[in-house]
């Protein structure tokens, strides 16, 4: 339930000349342990005897939870920040039916006296007749209960420790919205780490037992493999402490003040999630969603030399020209080897399942068993050798036949005295070809005796009764014979299968080897970075994910759009290209870059299943709810996910890079998202027809119009260009995208940006009259209207706000116009001065 205080009427000044800055401060009597507790406060209205409030209070489900709930309205006058006087207090009898809905009783003002406040001048005219005029509304509660799993199933609260806020606002024409905001911590900010850190041990063991499956290497190649297995150890051990101590920890949210804590490196700064729900006489309700969240960066390691963007491309240019103890393999071999490797580890499972389904088919004599059957292990066997027909892993397996022990090269053995060396037999090059080429000819003999012992099932079918009999007769096992003649093939195909499996593995395995032996040590401190990264930008993406989910469940056009095309998940960046913040954004460029890998499944929430790809995340639904969802979606269907990252500096900082520093940086970043930005909405013009009104398409023009001011701007050679993230911000809301705001921590510049984005929606989507634009973005910014609670704001931002003292610097102006050597001392010494403060 919510609660807008209006007015308060004729309030007398303290002074001869002043009028009060008044605010209501609200307390809520527990009913069970009859105490006072303070709950709320209004913004401050300054220097107005007659306070129109805009700041309503929201109460949590247990308050009030009774019919004879007591809350308490005290009326400040706010002399200064750090001396508040008592005015007057009133009590308010709140009451529920049984049909939920609240009413308020009159709240009757009375003369307050504490201790040294006694003597104050408090200024109600007449105590014993003043009204404070309040109106309660019973609003929902906005607190939602999800189900999410990511790679196994589990049921949780997604969303916890919610903080209302409620506003009232005058439209254009004199009336009134009202305008609801609630902020949540997100349970993912721990679970989606939790889950990943798990996964990444358990692809760790599974390439220390592909390393040891190599079988026997040279001393050379076993030295090196034996200092990768360490590293790989030593980063299993690292990644196990990380999650024991997370599984200690009970909480769900990580300040900023932990920001550089080990434990948590892998936990998102201050993940938050904001919904503005506005209500208003011209329109339907509306809902605006936000996720704010820290810059998604390896803080605990520091930014020293840089982020993983330029340490990156670092690595890969002294790898090449470090790589002498081993066999250099480029990036894009090293990914094909991963993938060859996820592939065959996929497949061969399922084709000998299919197999065995074919047999059991046969042995029942289903024609349309058989026939399915067939397809399936037909496409999958396709699959599986079109996978296996690459150059890499031909040539691989010439290197791994190499690095055997007493290998002996062809030039070798044609010196004298050789024929005393043991040696291996030479290494035919065309063999691996006809072992994947035999999975094929072993599947084309399947295909064959399956058509063959269904042409003979139609023959029996056309075949009179007394034929059919006789056949029978002389048949000794007729159930049994479909599969006899099948066993066979089937086996010498699950037998090739397996054997192309074992080669495979071995020559990708032994690729990854070049690549881990080339990583050491660097590379593999770059992938524990990359990995805190990716964590904080996936957690902060499944909160989003399954926020928008939610809201758009009945929008049908919506869930076309989303396993049709995907969603847009637009992050809006604050940090400036300056400084330590320079390494946060390479970082955060790199871990919302690696976000495209990503897609959702949607699933009933009974399912058991684990996900395979590390890069799936599963969200379980209630069968109702699953039930009503497209078929594609129920089906299964991947779903994707587009990220862009926009950056635009805003700082003092920023100030300092754009006239002494380099911005090239935000300048590529925002030109090649938005290349992306551009590509998802012709893809979605093309697959999606122009009837679809959730996109708003009456308005595609505009969108176009958008994405053409949006191209210039990224161009445009001009200093803090925020034009680029509110025109990025529109575009992604007209899209349906999933909207966030990150800086250094998620609060100040965060908090600064989203209150202005939520009022300049008020105003251009609600008709928020100009005379309230500023009163509403104080009251959103108003920590007092907070209560004080320190879930809404990270508390240090404001102690960090208050207390610092404001800087005065005078220098003596007089004198640099003596020397204009003084003037080069001058501006030598300001600019030392400026990077100290600000490094």
């Amino acid at each position: 339930s919510s609660m807008e205080i209006f007015t308060c009427n004729d309030l007398a000044a303290s002074g001869r000349d002043r009028k009060p800055n008044a605010f209501v401060q609200v307390a809520v009597i527990d009913p069970q342990r009859q105490q006072l507790v303070f709950h709320a406060c209004t913004e401050i209205v300054e220097a107005n005897k007659d306070p129109l409030f805009l700041t309503g209070v929201t109460f949590p489900s247990e308050y009030p939870d009774s019919r004879d709930s007591l809350v308490k309205l005290t009326v400040y006058d706010a002399k200064n920040k750090s001396q508040e006087s008592v005015i007057v207090c009133s009590s308010l009898n709140i009451s529920r039916s049984s049909d939920g809905v609240c009413t308020a009783g009159t709240a009757v003002v009375s003369h307050l006296k504490m201790g040294e406040m006694e003597e104050a001048h408090h200024i109600a005219t007449d105590t014993s007749s003043q009204k404070l005029a309040c109106v309660l509304s019973a609003a929902p509660s906005e607190k939602s209960i999800f189900i999410f799993s990511l790679f196994a199933p589990c049921s949780l609260t997604v969303f916890r420790n919610p903080v209302c806020k409620v506003y009232r606002f005058q439209t254009m024409d004199s009336k009134w919205m009202l305008v609801r905001e609630q902020m949540e911590e997100c349970t993912l900010s721990f679970t989606i780490p939790k889950q990943l850190l798990a996964l990444y041990i358990q692809e760790d063991q599974s390439r220390l037992q592909n390393l040891e499956e190599l079988g026997e290497l040279s001393p050379h190649w076993d030295n090196l493999r034996k200092e990768v297995v360490t590293r790989y150890g030593g980063i299993i051990n690292s990644y196990q402490e990380t999650l024991a101590e997370l599984e200690k920890m009970s909480g769900s949210f990580k300040p900023s003040c932990c920001k550089a804590q080990k434990s948590l490196e892998f936990i998102p700064i201050n993940l938050h999630t904001q919904r503005m729900r506005v209500t208003c006489p011209q329109k339907t309700d509306a809902l605006y969603d936000i996720i704010t969240v820290g810059a998604p960066a390896a803080h605990f390691q520091g930014f020293k030399c840089g982020g993983l963007q330029r340490l990156l491309s670092r690595y890969e240019t002294e790898k090449k020209s470090t790589a002498y103890q081993c066999i250099y393999y480029s990036p894009q071999h090293t990914a094909k080897a991963q993938e060859v490797l996820s592939t065959v580890s996929l497949l061969q499972p399922l084709i000998t399942a299919l197999a065995d389904q074919l047999l059991q088919a046969a042995l029942e004599h289903s024609s349309p068993g058989l026939k399915e059957a067939l397809k399936s292990l037909s496409d999958k066997t396709e699959h599986f050798v079109h996978t296996l027909k690459d150059e890499l892993v031909k040539s691989a397996l010439l290197a791994l036949h190499a690095a055997r022990p007493g290998y002996v090269s062809r030039s070798q053995r044609q010196t004298p005295h050789q024929d005393s060396i043991p040696h291996h037999k030479e290494y035919d090059e065309e063999e691996w070809d006809r072992v994947w080429a035999n999975v094929a000819k072993c599947l084309n003999c399947v295909i064959a005796v399956v058509d063959k012992l269904l042409e003979g099932g139609n023959s029996k079918q056309e075949a009179g009764a007394e034929q059919q009999l006789a056949d029978v007769i002389t048949s000794h096992n007729p159930a049994g014979d479909w599969r006899e003649q099948l066993s066979p093939p089937v086996s010498r195909l699950k037998e090739c299968v397996m054997n192309v499996v074992e080669k495979a593995k071995r020559a990708m395995t032994f690729v990854l080897l070049q690549e881990a032996v080339c990583s050491i040590p660097q590379g593999f401190h770059l992938q524990q970075r990359r990995d805190v990264v990716f964590s904080q930008a996936l957690a902060a993406l499944a909160c989003g994910f399954v926020m928008k989910l939610y809201a758009g469940l009945q929008d049908k056009d919506f869930l076309r759009q989303l396993h049709l095309v995907g969603l847009v998940a637009q992050f809006e960046s604050l940090l400036s290209t300056y400084s330590e913040e320079i390494g946060m954004l390479e970082d955060m460029e790199v871990g919302i870059s690696d976000l495209q890998k990503v897609v959702f499944r949607i699933t009933e929430a009974k399912a058991e299943d684990l996900g395979e790809d590390h890069f799936t995340v599963e969200v379980p639904l209630p069968q109702v709810i699953f039930q009503s969802l497209p078929e594609e979606i129920k089906g299964g269907k991947p779903l994707r996910v587009f990220p862009v990252l926009f950056n635009v500096g805003i700082n003092e900082q920023q100030t300092i890079a754009e006239r002494f520093g380099d911005i090239s940086l935000q300048e590529r970043i925002n030109q090649k998202n938005f290349e992306v930005l551009e590509a998802y909405y012709k893809t979605l013009r093309e697959k999606l027809p122009l009837e679809c009104k959730s996109l708003c398409i009456e308005t595609h023009a505009d969108i176009k119009e958008l994405l053409e001011t949006l191209g210039q701007n990224v161009v445009t050679k001009k200093r803090k260009n925020v034009e680029i993230l509110w025109i990025a911000g529109t575009i992604c809301r007209r899209l349906n995208g999933i909207r966030f705001t990150s800086c250094k921590s998620a609060k100040d510049r965060t908090s600064m940006s989203v209150t202005l984005e939520q009022c300049s929606l008020l105003r251009d989507e609600h008709q928020l009259s100009k005379d309230f634009f500023v009163r509403a973005l104080d009251c959103m910014r108003s920590r007092l209207s907070q209560g004080d609670i320190g879930h809404w704001e990270d508390p240090e931002a404001g102690a960090i706000a208050e207390n610092k003292p404001a800087s005065r610097h005078f220098y003596p102006i007089a004198l640099l116009l003596v020397s204009s050597h003084l003037l080069v001392v001058w501006l030598i010494l300001s600019l030392v001065f400026l990077l100290a403060k600000y490094q």
